[in-house]
């Protein structure tokens, strides 16, 4: 199997943020967030970067300039988070290797998360694999269904979640891993049939799924990993995290 690749998503603009920089470049702890999470891949055993970059593309060219084993891919129009992936289609023709997709807005992402997600798909060679987590307070997040013997079922938004459904605390972490070949049927079965009309990577491991391919889910992220930064509030947060991660 070929050394894995990261598509990591970054073409996002930081409107909430009150920025007029690319969300990804929002300084953490001094540093923008994007670089945590790249070093959480290097660490976690990724060599290989496809970068989905959109607004401000150059900015957040130049500032990855001397990162070792990064490329770009352009999204032109933000269309949704399975048309960024789309945008990688080409680099990763051919590759037949697991690809790991990730936000770059993410920068709780840890490395031994990203190693157990490696070593367990090496294991099994699942057509996807998502790293779930289990979470106190769910509001807000897709809960992961699974069957009586604990198999992936699908995601359920929270909007389309029953009673019971909301009682499941683990949750998607939009954080995936599939087989090359396999993400690139599941990105032609995309469709953007919904009131945003986004395509949604999200859509992919049930795809997968309906066609009778494995897909497995696996608890291994932290519930601080689920801490995405969409406002100052929540950057203020996700501030408060590492400081007691580094005291």
């Amino acid at each position: 199997m070929s050394e894995p690749i990261a598509v990591v998503l970054a073409a996002g603009k930081g409107t909430r943020m009150e920025s007029d920089r690319p969300k990804v470049l929002i300084e953490v702890g001094g540093r923008p967030m994007i670089h945590y999470v790249l070093d959480a891949l290097a660490a976690g055993g990724i060599e290989r970067f496809i970068v989905v970059v959109g607004y401000q593309a150059d900015d957040v060219k130049r500032e990855l300039s001397d990162r070792p084993g990064v490329r770009f891919a352009l999204q032109e129009e933000q269309l949704g988070t399975g048309h960024a992936v789309m945008m990688a289609r080409e680099q990763l023709a051919g590759h037949d290797g697991v690809v790991m997709v990730v936000a770059g807005d993410s920068p709780m992402l840890q490395s031994d998360s990203v190693r157990a997600l490696l070593s367990a798909f090496e294991r099994d060679r699942p057509a996807c694999l998502l790293g779930t987590a289990h979470k106190d307070d769910p509001t807000g997040l897709g809960r992961v269904v699974r069957d009586d013997d604990g198999n992936f079922v699908g995601i359920v938004e929270e909007k389309d979640a029953t009673d019971e459904q909301r009682e499941i605390t683990e949750v998607n972490m939009s954080t995936y891993l599939f087989n090359a070949v396999d993400l690139l049927w599941a990105l032609d079965q995309l469709r953007n049939d919904n009131v945003q009309g986004e395509y949604y990577i999200t859509d992919g491991p049930g795809m997968l799924k309906a066609a009778g391919k494995n897909v497995q889910a696996l608890d291994v992220l932290r519930p601080c990993e689920a801490l995405s930064i969409n406002n100052l509030a929540e950057l203020a947060v996700v501030e408060e995290e590492m400081k007691k991660d580094h005291a």
